[in-house]
Formats: structure tokens, sequence, C-alpha cells
């Protein structure tokens, strides 16, 4: 199926306002309403980071299968540069596609906060000290830690994307593929989310945080440059992470099914074979 850049640019832009939906609304409940009374312990109701956790890989899977058809549901202005650098998807379609991504973050922060606003200002009145519920902030001050982090955990995520969507290595993977990936995004930030907050995504958190700053929230990150990790790290991450699949992984699966199926020069050692 072919579909017009205007139809992929919607695709991708409500995927990822569902994903900001679904994602910063389940942040804003844990942390809006973590006061009980009386006291719960351990945030029962809550949920507490166990629910964020859960609530973001939903997030994921929900972006997924609202806009997949159309747009394969990247969602992720780092997966659609790793994809195009790695020679799966043209270079001319990445514009609109992250144009979407950036636009539908934006606009998913915005209706989450008109939906918790009568809460948002009683427990915040001054907007400052929850720009977190849109952004993420890291656990150790200065660049590198958090940069070291998003690296890492986006080199995971696009390995595993291309590892769960590579018919030569998971044959049935587009039957469960959305949901392996929500998996994916659930096990990060379980092992990884505390040292910045798992963004993995630029659109993910720059979205939400130019946001949070028209809206008037202070402590954005931007007066810091706090904003810059988790859109340079996701980035070099996935490419990364693509670049180590197609090298450890793609190319030798490829290389192996080919020879398999009896492709000329794909294995020298089928050519000697086949001369005998």
């Amino acid at each position: 199926m072919t579909f017009k850049p205007s139809q992929e640019f919607m695709a991708e832009l409500l995927g990822t306002m569902v994903l900001i939906l679904f994602g910063c609304g389940v942040v804003a409940m844990v942390v809006l309403f973590q006061s009980t009374n009386p006291a719960i312990p351990g945030q029962i109701v809550n949920g507490g980071y166990t629910n964020i956790t859960l609530g973001w890989g939903f997030a994921v899977l929900m972006g997924i299968f609202i806009s997949g058809t159309i747009s394969g549901a990247h969602l992720n202005p780092a997966v659609t540069i790793a994809l195009a650098l790695t020679g799966r998807f043209p270079w001319a379609k990445a514009p609109h596609y992250i144009a979407g991504q950036f636009i539908g973050a934006f606009l998913g922060a915005a209706i989450v906060f008109a939906v918790y606003h009568a809460k948002w200002l009683g427990f915040d009145p001054g907007l400052a000290n929850t720009t977190g519920i849109f952004s993420t902030f890291p656990a150790v001050p200065g660049f590198w830690p958090g940069f070291i982090d998003q690296v890492v955990g986006t080199a995971l995520l696009m390995a595993l994307i291309l590892a769960i969507g590579d018919k030569l290595n998971n044959p049935a993977g587009a039957a469960w593929g959305g949901l392996a990936v929500a998996f994916v995004v659930m096990a990060i930030g379980i092992s990884f989310g505390g040292m910045h907050g798992y963004a993995i995504n630029p659109a993910r958190d720059l979205g939400p945080r130019l946001f949070a700053l028209v809206a008037g929230f202070r402590n954005t990150g931007f007066e810091n440059g706090v904003w810059l990790v988790p859109v340079i790290g996701p980035i070099v991450g996935a490419i990364v992470g693509a670049l180590i699949y197609d090298t450890f992984i793609g190319r030798p699966l490829l290389r192996a099914g080919e020879a398999a199926q009896g492709v000329q020069g794909a294995d020298p050692a089928y050519n000697v074979e086949h001369q005998r």
C-alpha cells in the first residue's frame, strides 16, 4: 500500500500524540495524586514507578496500533534517522515524519495538561516543580552520565526493533511485533530508567518540554542545557544500535538466507559446491 506524505504525517502525529497522552498521563497520575489521606504505604493506589514503566510500554503499543499500517509507527525521530541512515527508509520522507512526531508530542502534552489542569494548579500552583511530568531530568548533574545512559538505552531500543522486525530473525514478528516493542520499552524503563528518565526519543522529550515552556512552567531544562541530552543521546544511540545489529546479526542472517536459497555469489561455498 502507498500513502500520501500528508497521510504519513498525520499517522505519525496521531501515533506520537497517543504515545504522549498515555505516557505523560501515567506520570501525571503518579505525581499529582501521590498524596492520599490517610497515607497508603508504597503508593499502592498510584503504583509509583511500576505504573510509569507499564504505562509507557502500553503507550508505545497504542501508538503503534493507531499509526502502524500507514506510517510504520516510527513515533521517534531517532528511529526515523537510524532507519534512513541504514537504507531502510527514504531520507525524503524523514522531514514530514519528524515534523509529525514533534507536533504530535506537543499536542499530546497540551491535552494532558488540559485534562489535569485543575488538579495541577492545586498541586503546583506556580508550575515550578512539575515539568518532570512532561520531560526527563538527570539523576546526576552533568552532560555525560545522562548522555551515556541515553545512548545505551536507545541503542537497545533500535537494535531490538530491528531484531523483532527482521523476518530472517523472527519470521512471525509481524504478528506480535508491536507488543514486543512495548515490552522492550518497559524493560528499558525497568532496567535503565533512573539515570535520565529513559526518554530514548527526542520528540517524546522535547515536544512536551516545549509545551511546558510555552505554558509558563519554570525549571524546564532549557535554562541549563538539560534538554540537549535526551535529544542528542537517542539519535547517537539509535544509529549505534542499528549499525551493531546490521553488522553482527542482520547481515550474517541475510548472507545465510541468500546462500540457503541458492543465490549465486551470496556465499562462495555455494558456487564451489555446485560446480562439482
